[in-house]
C-alpha cells in the first residue's frame, strides 16, 4: 500500500510492468520478424506498414525495439542477480567474521571500486569476446562491490543485537546465524540497491553495446540499435531515438521504483513522513 501511495514509485512500477509485458509477449506484439530483411525498404520513415520505419537493411524498427527489450532487460536483471549473490555472500562473511576476513574482502572490494567502470567493462568484454555472456560477466564483476559494502555495514550493526547473541549462546553455527538471523534482517536496503542497480546495469550494457563490443547483430538490443541508428540520425531519427527512449524509460522506472521501495521499507523515513503530516 505504501508503494501504491508513492506516486513516483507507482509510475515506475506501471512503466516496468509495461516493459515486462512487452518483453514477454514480443512474438505477439511485434508486427514482423525482427530479423526479416527487405532491401527494397531500407531506411524508410514511419508509415502504416512500418510504424517506426525501417533500419539500414530493411528490418522493421518497431519489431527490433520490442524484441530488444528481451535482451536488454534480461542482461540487466541477470547481471544484478549474479552481482547480488556474490556481493551479499562476501559482505556477510566480512561483516560477521571480521578480522582478517573483513580486511581481505574489503581490500578486494576497494580495488574493484577504484577502477573506472566502463573501462573495466570494455577490457573484460574485449578479453572474453563480444556477446551476451561476456556483457553479463563484465557487469557482474563491476556491480557486486556495492552489495558487498552495504551488506557488511548492515551485518556489523545487526550482529550486536540481543537475538544474535542469544543464538550464539544457544550454540547456533556461524552458517545458521548468517543465513537465518542476519541475512533476513538486512534485506531491506539490499532490495532497494538491487532495484536501482538494474537500471544502472541497463545503462552500462547499452554503453558497451553502443561501442560495438556488446551484443552483436542480428540479435536486437536497445544499445545495439542505438549504435547503428546514430549513423543515420539525420535520415531516420527514430532509428536511434526509439531505443534511446526505451533505455531512458527503463532506467527511470527502476530508479523510481527503488526510491519508492526505500521510502516503504525504511521505518525511519515512514516515521519522518508521519511526523511531517
Amino acid at each position: 500500500m505504501a508503494l501504491v501511495r508513492h506516486r513516483v514509485a507507482f509510475a515506475g512500477l506501471v512503466i516496468l510492468l509495461g516493459l515486462i509485458v512487452m518483453a514477454a509477449f514480443a512474438p505477439v506484439l511485434a508486427p514482423y520478424d525482427p530479423n526479416e530483411q527487405d532491401l527494397y525498404q531500407v531506411l524508410q520513415g514511419p508509415s502504416r506498414q512500418h510504424l517506426l520505419g525501417t533500419d539500414d537493411v530493411g528490418r522493421d524498427l518497431l519489431s527490433r525495439v520490442i524484441y530488444g527489450s528481451r535482451v536488454t532487460l534480461a542482461m540487466g536483471i541477470l547481471s544484478t542477480l549474479f552481482a547480488a549473490v556474490i556481493g551479499i555472500l562476501a559482505g556477510l562473511v566480512a561483516g560477521y567474521k571480521g578480522g582478517i576476513w573483513d580486511a581481505v574482502i574489503m581490500r578486494i572490494t576497494d580495488t574493484f571500486m577504484c577502477m573506472p567502470a566502463l573501462v573495466l567493462a570494455l577490457v573484460i568484454v574485449a578479453a572474453l569476446g563480444p556477446g551476451m555472456k561476456s556483457v553479463v560477466i563484465s557487469i557482474t564483476v563491476l556491480a557486486w562491490t556495492g552489495f558487498a559494502r552495504i551488506t557488511r555495514g548492515q551485518v556489523m550493526i545487526v550482529r550486536e543485537l540481543p537475538y544474535v547473541e542469544a543464538a550464539h549462546a544457544l550454540g547456533a553455527s556461524g552458517y545458521r546465524i548468517m543465513f537465518r538471523h542476519l541475512l533476513p534482517n538486512v534485506m531491506a536496503p539490499l532490495i532497494v540497491t538491487a532495484t536501482i542497480s538494474v537500471g544502472m546495469n541497463i545503462m552500462l550494457e547499452s554503453a558497451v553495446s553502443f561501442l560495438g563490443i556488446g551484443v552483436q547483430q542480428p540479435t536486437p538490443s536497445w544499445g545495439n540499435e542505438l549504435r547503428i541508428g546514430y549513423s543515420y540520425l539525420e535520415i531516420v531519427p527514430l532509428f536511434s531515438i526509439a531505443p534511446g527512449l526505451m533505455i531512458t524509460l527503463a532506467v527511470l522506472a527502476f530508479n523510481f521504483l527503488g526510491d519508492g521501495l526505500r521510502d516503504a521499507l525504511d521505518p525511519r523515513l515512514r516515521g519522518e513522513e508521519k511526523a511531517g503530516s
